[in-house]
């Protein structure tokens, strides 16, 4: 189990340091300035060059990615001063000149060009509204495809099972930036007198008396909209499965037994059915976290997605750097307990 779990680390650190090639290069060739976004078209020579100078991008790109390499390891080389150290925050391991030493540290991930805040903590700000975003949309697809998957399956050929996969169908055919456009201006336009809730609008709301306030309102809309397409594939795999199982005959055997309706469905047959539908959330899950980039954008939800596009506009390359690394981070992390979950869920898989 523990060198499975390695290797799959392993695996997964190969997987970042692929994404932080891409995308670093990417970034370096498109035509844009980041120093000039930052000043404005009518900055002078010299204030571009300060910001350049400030941020390392005057330096040619392959020197650019080997300090930017150097400051994503947890063990890299830094200058032996107070200022390098309050930066990077590291613990001296041992020197490898008079000015220089190997150092233990977090990965830093620099700071933005456009407000000079540090990404980690800018991160921090956002990060917890899109996982209560992907969290509760997660939770909704997993109650609501669980229950209409099982129902299908149950009362196959019937107008039920029919309604619960033309549905299903509807469900995936949409995508979620046209799904939430429709979403936010039928509930949150037209028929808002009638649900109370808004067009757009993140997790706090600035009141002038109490500060920033918990909204929980304008969470349901975003969270129906990002929760629609997983809760769709649910519905159709747990309604596969279940029918599946339903077929096997120690289904039979328990009907033989006399065993109610409720204790062969809930009891024997859909915990058989899990391991599908568990690969779909666990995968869905880490896909909601990149997924919800649109969702946000077009309810002004103020998460990952809305700070990573706002951060494209401005080629602020730190902050999308950091967004995608953590992205992938989620999923590496996700893939590791869906292998693990599967043991658990069912004995006959073994980790090799």
């Amino acid at each position: 189990m523990v060198a499975y779990l390695l290797r799959k680390l392993l695996y997964g650190l190969a997987v970042m340091l692929g994404i932080v090639v891409i995308v670093f290069f990417l970034f370096n060739i498109l035509p844009v300035d980041p120093a000039r976004m930052t000043q404005g078209q009518r900055a002078d020579v010299q204030s571009l060059q300060t910001v350049r100078k400030e941020f390392g991008l005057d330096k040619p790109i392959p020197v650019q990615f080997a300090y930017y390499l150097n400051d994503l390891s947890p063990i890299g080389i830094h200058s032996n001063t107070a200022e390098e150290q309050q930066r990077y925050h590291y613990i001296k391991l041992f020197p490898v000149s008079s000015a220089n030493v190997i150092a233990l540290k977090w990965p830093y991930l620099r700071r933005s060009y456009q407000t000079r805040k540090d990404v980690t903590s800018l991160l921090i700000e956002v990060v917890p509204n899109t996982l209560v975003l992907a969290t509760t949309a997660m939770l909704f697809a997993i109650i609501i495809g669980g229950f209409l998957g099982t129902l299908s399956a149950v009362h196959q050929n019937t107008w039920i099972d029919r309604l619960a996969v033309g549905f299903s169908t509807l469900g995936i055919s949409a995508p979620s930036f046209f799904a939430g456009i429709i979403i936010a201006w039928i509930f949150g336009f037209v028929l808002s007198n009638y649900t109370g809730l808004n067009m757009s609008g993140s997790l706090y709301s600035y009141d002038p008396f109490r500060g920033e306030v918990l909204t929980l309102k304008n969470l349901i809309l975003p969270m129906i909209t990002l929760g629609l397409r997983p809760l769709a594939i649910i519905v159709q795999l747990t309604r596969s499965a279940m029918l599946d199982v339903l077929g096997q005959d120690y289904i039979r055997t328990a009907k033989a037994k006399g065993l109610s309706d409720n204790a062969i469905i809930y009891r024997h047959a859909l915990k058989n059915a899990l391991n599908p539908v568990v690969t779909a959330v666990a995968n869905w899950f880490a896909g909601l976290m990149a997924g919800s980039f649109f969702v946000e954008y077009v309810f002004g939800y103020n998460g990952l997605g809305k700070t990573t596009v706002d951060a494209l506009e401005m080629s602020d390359f730190p902050v999308v750097m950091g967004s995608i690394l953590f992205i992938a981070f989620i999923f590496v992390v996700i893939n590791i307990l869906v292998d693990v979950a599967y043991v658990w869920i069912d004995p006959r898989v073994k980790l090799s």
